[in-house]
């Protein structure tokens, strides 16, 4: 069988596909991928289904060899330099990996999380229907923990055709926008106003759990202890402390502090990419426009084949190059005469 095996990956790295549904109410974590764009994308580049388990590889470098076979891949999500077998590659594409090269990833920059798709998807055993890692309720497949150096994945061997290519629209920017509560109203106007006003920070203590924030501290009207109620991906818990807690990918179900507000599903992804110590503001929008946008998103990740494109390979001469004059009629900035004489040479030519 073909191998995708790992020489280097980054701490904060592990499968991830679109999470696991249909048992919260058993206290069953979703999981799944803090970037669902990134992951879609990844995995449309090499004809997976968008929600298809792949590896989510934090902020620091990766390396993976290609054993027993050819292995196409796919890159999607915040961008690295990539380097396969020393020729580099770009972002947003695919890239077969020759059976014995390696793929090199570089730190992240500018967000957290990338994902490489392979063709074929990640061989596993699922657990409630779905690959997803997370280590500390020891779930998913191939391991159930992060990735570490000497892991091998099974995988489809590469097939034939051109590489290919994904336009995405360029990254939101500006405040994250949240929905407010459900238990805003444990909150004075002054505590609300203060939330959004002020800049924060994601702490470095922050993880797939939850993102813990830094800035001002929130005060209660009664307290910090509710009935424990539901989660959701982005409810903004208020703990005894002040410092609002962001629930991620791997939170709990149910929670008894009070919830501020609600990240928007469509800004979720963006929120999750976020380094932590950079600093960035909220913004409430109405349960309308965040439906709205909500259905956005979905029609997005449905329409990504559309942004597809082939990458054209060519052989480069470089001999032929040397020995060309690829720049043409050379004229000097500090000399008139030479561009008169350019002139006339163009109009010799027409």
């Amino acid at each position: 069988m073909t191998k995708l095996v790992i020489s280097s990956i980054s701490p904060a790295s592990s499968v991830q596909d679109g999470g696991r549904f249909g048992a919260q109410r058993y206290g069953l974590t979703p999981s799944g991928a803090m970037d669902r764009l990134g992951l879609a994308a990844a995995n449309c580049l090499v004809g997976n289904a968008p929600m298809a388990p792949a590896i989510e590889i934090g902020p620091y470098g990766a390396a993976f060899t290609a054993r027993d076979g050819a292995v196409r891949v796919a890159f999607s999500g915040t961008p690295r330099s990539t380097e396969v077998g020393g020729r580099s590659a770009g972002w947003d594409t695919s890239v077969t990996i020759a059976d014995g090269e390696t793929l090199k990833l570089g730190m992240a920059r500018g967000g957290s999380f990338s994902y490489l798709a392979i063709e074929g998807a990640i061989k596993g055993e699922p657990t409630f229907g779905s690959l997803a890692v997370n280590a500390r309720a020891g779930l998913g497949s191939p391991y159930p923990r992060p990735l570490q150096a000497g892991d091998e994945l099974g995988v489809s061997a590469a097939s034939a055709g051109p590489e290919r290519r994904i336009d995405l629209p360029a990254a939101g920017a500006g405040p994250i926008r949240v929905t407010p509560g459900p238990q805003d109203d444990e909150f004075s106007e002054e505590a609300i106003k203060q939330f959004l006003d002020s800049e924060w920070k994601i702490s470095a203590t922050s993880d797939r759990m939850g993102y813990r924030l830094e800035g001002p501290d929130i005060e209660h009207l009664h307290g910090h202890n509710i009935v424990s109620d539901g989660t959701v991906n982005g409810s903004i818990q208020v703990p005894g402390n002040g410092q609002p807690i962001v629930l991620m990918s791997d939170r709990g179900t149910s929670g008894g502090y009070p919830k501020i507000a609600t990240v928007i599903t469509a800004d979720f992804g963006r929120f999750a990419q976020i380094p932590a110590g950079t600093s960035f503001r909220f913004r409430a929008v109405s349960m309308e426009e965040a439906q709205a946008e909500a259905r956005k998103f979905a029609e997005l990740l449905r329409t990504l084949p559309d942004r597809l494109g082939s990458i054209e390979s060519f052989d480069l001469n470089v001999d032929a190059l040397q020995d060309a004059n690829v720049a043409g009629v050379a004229v000097s900035a500090m000399d008139a005469g030479t561009w008169q004489a350019a002139d006339a040479l163009v109009q010799e030519n027409f």
